[in-house]
């Protein structure tokens, strides 16, 4: 990887980009340490403040007085704040909430399903611990996700639970927002580093090269999802890891064991957490065994092969079946259908959401309508990020006038990617096009973020050139910059563009 130790502007780039990290980074924990489900604090505060004046006034009416009075008081704080239902918590979805169960399933003795590991049985049957993304088989309830990274998340949770006796239930704000620091804010500062070599690496101007890294910090969805468990984040840092490792083989010829092993296994790891990746994953296996064969069989091979097997295991162990959940759900055969089901909870019988899903989740009819809005509508990849267009742009410029081979081979593999993964889904059936459920944005793309952050350099240096392309390219990262902040409690929200859509009635 080339330095800017000669560079007389290559000081002050890194010191902006530290600047920038370091604000972004801020303003993410920020936002880490006081998720909450917002929506639901007044409620609680208000039951609970209704009754405490009930019992003042009780208290009063006895006629107590100085200290017993303030002993009597706090005794009855302390029953209310046990009787009443907590209401808020640290999880923002059943989406996030889903993983949290199983990751508790696999912890909590108490809560563990003898036989049956990773079932969320005992989970849901806790106050605020109730989650729309499961499935059923063999009679038992299971998180609808992939088991793979619940269970590596289950692995940090075993120690908290064993060093400091506390659990998601008893301390879900100190423990889960712990994890979420550890599982999404610091992966992501690594992310913002090596991206910031790649942009170094491949930019050509100061102005260009800085204009990508703001975009990174704040311009994107990934500093959005920060503040939940998702997949969609690791997934767009494995992309960032893996897309850094081939670079160093494929432009700087380094044909050191590691690298190939960390381009395996962090390209597989994409594809484990976003299934659509196994595009990414497989051309990038091609380049790379076409350019160094022997190293590409012994590093990268069994470091993609490790997490392959991984996946597969905690699946099986989890599911008695290689397909993870949301390949069980066939319309043509019940049997196969784990999201057709009823099951009871605090004694209530339910039946699965997805039976009578409601809203965005009903599927888009017109698939030409689906299009529209995936890419210039609600939830559309270039109305709601239009800095996009500029990675877009950067595509072509790589791709016809490239002044480097090599950069018009990354510019087909990102593009090929890239439409590859748009066409699946385009194609997908009426109830798969949903744009991702409730979300602020197509979640399912997110994680070409790092590849579109690369492939922007080109068109951002040929906008540094001029003042008023430089202010077209501002006006672009500050209206992305709004889609990303405007969920600013919950990333499980509409697009503002949906919600104003929403107010005009135009749905």
């Amino acid at each position: 990887m080339s330095t800017t130790h000669d560079d007389p502007g290559g000081r002050l780039r890194r010191n902006v980009y530290a600047l920038l990290i370091a604000i972004g980074t801020g303003a993410m924990l920020g936002r880490i340490l006081a998720v909450d489900a917002v929506d639901q604090t007044a409620i609680e505060d208000y039951r609970f403040n209704r009754e405490l004046a009930v019992k003042v006034k009780k208290l009063q009416d006895m006629g107590l007085e100085g200290a017993r009075y303030d002993r009597a008081l706090e005794r009855e704080k302390q029953r209310l704040r046990e009787l009443l239902p907590r209401l808020r918590r640290p999880f923002l979805s059943g989406n996030d909430r889903s993983r949290f169960c199983a990751v508790r399933a696999l912890v909590e003795d108490d809560l563990r399903v003898p036989g049956h590991p990773y079932s969320i049985d005992r989970v849901i049957q806790q106050p605020t611990w109730d989650t729309i993304d499961m499935v059923k088989h063999d009679g038992h309830l299971y998180s609808s996700k992939p088991p793979l990274f619940p269970t590596i998340m289950a692995a940090e949770y075993w120690v908290i639970n064993r060093l400091t006796g506390m659990t998601l239930g008893s301390h879900p704000f100190v423990v889960g927002r712990f994890m979420v620091v550890t599982f999404n804010l610091v992966p992501l500062l690594i992310y913002f580093v090596l991206l910031a070599r790649l942009v170094e690496r491949f930019g050509t101007t100061d102005w260009g090269r800085m204009f990508v890294m703001g975009a990174a910090v704040f311009g994107t969805f990934l500093s959005t999802f920060v503040v939940v468990i998702n997949n969609h984040l690791p997934a767009a840092i494995s992309a960032l890891v893996a897309l850094y490792a081939a670079v160093r083989i494929w432009f700087d010829g380094d044909r050191r064991w590691r690298y190939f092993a960390i381009a395996g296994l962090f390209a597989a790891l994409t594809a484990a957490n976003e299934l659509p990746a196994l595009a990414f994953f497989g051309l990038l296996s091609l380049a790379l065994l076409w350019k160094h064969p022997l190293r590409t069989l012994s590093g990268y091979v069994p470091a993609a092969a490790v997490v392959a097997a991984a996946f597969l295991l905690t699946n099986w162990i989890a599911h008695g079946d290689l397909r993870p959940p949301y390949l069980h759900r066939s319309l043509e055969n019940p049997e196969d259908n784990w999201y057709d089901y009823t099951y009871e909870r605090n004694g209530e019988t339910y039946e699965s959401y997805w039976n009578n899903p409601v809203g965005v989740d009903l599927g888009e009819p017109s698939p030409v309508f689906y299009a529209m809005h995936i890419l210039v509508g609600h939830h559309g990849i270039f109305s709601l990020t239009p800095v996009w267009v500029l990675a877009f742009a950067g595509i072509g410029m790589w791709l016809y006038s490239g002044p480097d081979r090599r950069l018009r081979e990354l510019a087909v593999l990102i593009g090929v990617v890239t439409l590859a993964c748009l066409a699946f889904y385009l194609t997908r059936p009426e109830h798969h096009r949903n744009y991702g459920g409730m979300t602020s944005g197509l979640r399912w793309m997110f994680w070409f973020t790092p590849l579109w952050l690369v492939a922007m350099l080109p068109a951002a240096d040929a906008m540094a050139q001029r003042r008023w392309t430089r202010a077209v390219a501002l006006v672009l990262l500050a209206a992305s910059a709004v889609s990303a902040s405007y969920p600013v409690w919950n990333p499980w929200t509409h697009p503002w563009m949906m919600d104003f859509m929403n107010y005009l009635g135009l749905r």
